[in-house]
């Protein structure tokens, strides 16, 4: 009897070491690479590791990505705190290891499937975005550049130059469902972090550059007042703008049951209305926002082709300047003529119809009713981003920006909450840029610091407390932000490159927001 109960009480003892998993049994193929790959000097080092999520879905994750070398170093620092090296490395050492986590290599179509064929190595967001998409590219190759991937800069601008070659533009992302649409204008921004020398590549890119504003100005010689075609809008006195605006009007592939629901709830307006200003909304990447709403409460009301944006317009300013200047480069002089005219009627139009004065902001145009929008956004600052404002206009934004989209967190994207992701309380690391850079170059140094200062604290704690970066953040709350058709998504492209642009150019924000 004596021997029987003590046996029992052993087993009972012994019960719950035995269910105790260590980590080579919780992690097993992770633990091993680790170990015997001596990613870290000291073995205990990942032994005593903390996870950041379940050890289940980052062990999926694992299984899915298989990283070695410095990616699974990379791999191991995003998903445990380990001790002595996630402290170590910081914001701007935790993005240079997501790189190769990002990185893709070119493949092959595949019949029947979605993807676009590249022809060199790519950077995707991360997530659910696992292909290229254009806008997001190019602050994704601002911190490239600023973490010395110059080799990637110009992987990235070959990809793009050769998706103008084949389709005539540059799709939203590269899938087939997205042809039909492109995404604000940054090619010729991207030339800019090019450091090739070579005369036929420069040759190449500008002749892609300049097919790329004939796509966007297609509708030139159709458009009458107050009756825009395709991406045109002729403006009272005659002049030319754009618009964003989909060659489709039907649901949008990715989010078909979403446009389908949407459509339904606007009885009174054709569906394929409907349709084509979600799709612009997607063109314009601010999918979806007050900016486009007749109603911001209510998505169906969505009016986003009746809208002439202050954003892509000062992007297509931008545009004509470089073609102008790669025109003098080869001494192309008629091509020099055109464009400089082009710019320059362009921005007496922005100046006459975008800006408005009484309220110290630029405002997207509404077709219908012939006058500057209500919301007020932060695609205010683009054109001081890309240099087309006058010293008297740039200070006006600058104290607008100050009094009503700075917030704790950084600058809000809109003052007003309708649940769109692209609204307050959400603040996106595109505009924290051109916001921060924008204002710099107009000698706002102390608010273009100040948001830096407050946008990097954010995605630090945000990292500090997830150890992912982020697709935008609440700059309310300082927090992950919300809204929007899908989940929150980690990786994360842009932000990885705006904020290795923003700590190179401000250094020491590393050091505050790890304190």
């Amino acid at each position: 009897m004596k021997s029987a109960w003590f046996a029992a009480v052993c087993l009972l003892a012994a019960a719950p070491v035995a269910a105790q998993q260590g980590p080579a049994d919780l992690y097993g193929p992770l633990f091993e690479a680790v170990q015997t790959g001596h990613v870290f000097a000291d073995g205990k080092t990942f032994a005593d590791a903390v996870p950041r999520r379940d050890a289940d879905a980052i062990m999926a994750d694992y299984g899915a990505q298989k990283p070695s070398g410095d990616a699974l170093k990379a791999f191991v620092l995003a998903n445990f705190t380990v001790r002595g090296e996630n402290d170590r490395t910081g914001l701007r050492g935790h993005v240079r290891e997501l790189w190769p986590q990002l990185t893709r290599k070119p493949s092959p179509a595949v019949a029947g499937g979605s993807a676009l064929e590249l022809s060199a190595p790519y950077v995707v967001p991360g997530g659910r975005f696992q292909e290229i998409y254009y806008w997001d590219s190019y602050f994704t190759m601002l911190g490239l550049a600023a973490d010395g991937r110059d080799d990637l800069v110009e992987d990235m601008i070959d990809n793009f130059t050769g998706l103008v070659e084949r389709f005539g533009h540059i799709p939203n992302g590269t899938r087939t469902y997205y042809l039909s649409r492109s995404q604000p204008p940054f090619f010729a921004l991207m030339l800019d972090l090019s450091k090739q020398v070579d005369g036929t590549i420069r040759a190449r890119r500008l002749a892609a550059l300049r097919r790329e504003h004939a796509y966007w100005m297609a509708g030139e010689t159709c458009a009458k007042a107050a009756t825009p075609c395709a991406r045109v809008v002729r403006m009272p006195d005659g002049s030319v703008l754009n618009r964003y605006w989909d060659d489709r009007d039907t649901p949008r592939d990715e989010s078909f049951a979403e446009d389908k629901a949407t459509a339904a709830k606007a009885a009174a307006r054709p569906a394929g209305e409907v349709y084509r200003d979600l799709r612009a909304g997607a063109e314009s990447g601010w999918d979806f926002s007050a900016r486009w709403l007749a109603d911001p409460a209510d998505l169906s009301t969505i009016r986003t082709t009746r809208t002439v944006p202050v954003d892509l317009n000062a992007l297509m300013w931008a545009m004509e300047k470089r073609i102008e200047k790669g025109c003098r480069d080869v001494a192309d002089q008629p091509c020099v003529r055109e464009f400089a005219q082009r710019a320059a009627r362009r921005k007496a139009a922005v100046d006459r119809y975008l800006w408005a004065p009484r309220e110290g902001r630029y405002a997207d145009w509404l077709v219908d009713g012939g006058r500057p929008g209500p919301v007020l956004s932060a695609a205010t600052v683009y054109p001081l981003f890309v240099g087309m404002a006058s010293e008297r206009q740039a200070g006006a934004v600058a104290a607008t920006t100050r009094a009503r989209l700075l917030a704790p967190g950084g600058l809000r994207t809109t003052a007003l909450r309708t649940g769109q992701q692209w609204d307050a309380p959400n603040g996106w690391a595109p505009l924290q840029w051109a916001a921060i850079d924008g204002l710099a170059r107009y000698g706002q140094d102390a608010l273009a610091r100040d948001i830096a200062a407050r946008w990097i604290g954010t995605v630090g704690a945000a990292y500090g407390e997830t150890g992912k970066m982020l697709e935008k953040y609440d700059v309310e709350e300082r927090r992950p932000g919300g809204g929007g058709e899908y989940p929150l998504q980690d990786g994360f492209g842009w932000t990885n490159g705006v904020t290795s642009a923003l700590l190179d150019r401000y250094p020491q924000l590393d050091t505050e927001t790890s304190r």
